[in-house]
């Protein structure tokens, strides 16, 4: 009867391992959860890097189209010298205006190389977010089989005490 009562002891302890294995699951599961929003604000930053590219671009185009002016405003300015003309002044709104959009070029770049940065350390998030949710899956898998394996194990106990307790 002693050895039944600790075959019992045993048996709770290793259900109570279980339960403990099934709330471990649980929390990994959460963890999966919270990859799906890692996902998100990984979609996000990709968003945020694709505007950027964008205005880089396009500031890169306005600066093309700037140097294409600045230009033709020093060829106006020769010009002007020669007539005595005030386009020396326009010729400074010009430059001002290139130097402006350069250096918005380079603060753009430099939010560029930042999101790529952070979209690395997202996606590597993302990977090992992933690998956990696997294995928590696997172990989910594993502790179920073992509560149905501990609840026939049970059952039996169960019946062989039923048949003993009847004798």
């Amino acid at each position: 009867m002693e050895a039944i009562k600790k075959k019992m002891q045993m048996l709770k302890l290793d259900k109570e391992n279980a339960i403990d294995r099934a709330e471990q699951a649980e929390s990994d599961k959460k963890a999966a959860e919270d990859k799906c929003k890692q996902e998100i604000q990984l979609k996000e930053a990709k968003h945020i890097a694709e505007v950027a590219d964008r205005k880089c671009e396009e500031v890169a185009r306005k600066l093309v189209i700037l140097e294409g002016e600045l230009e033709r405003a020093e060829e106006r300015a020769e010009i002007a010298e020669l007539k005595g003309g005030d386009l020396e002044e326009e010729l400074k709104n010009v430059t001002n205006n290139l130097k402006s959009l350069e250096a918005q070029s380079d603060k753009y770049s430099e939010k560029e190389d930042k999101y790529e940065e952070e979209i690395k350390v997202l996606t590597d998030r993302l990977k090992e977010v992933e690998t956990r949710a696997e294995f928590a899956e696997r172990t989910v898998a594993k502790l179920e089989k073992t509560i149905d394996e501990l609840e026939g194990k049970l059952e039996e106990l169960d019946h062989a005490i039923n048949d003993m307790t009847s004798l």
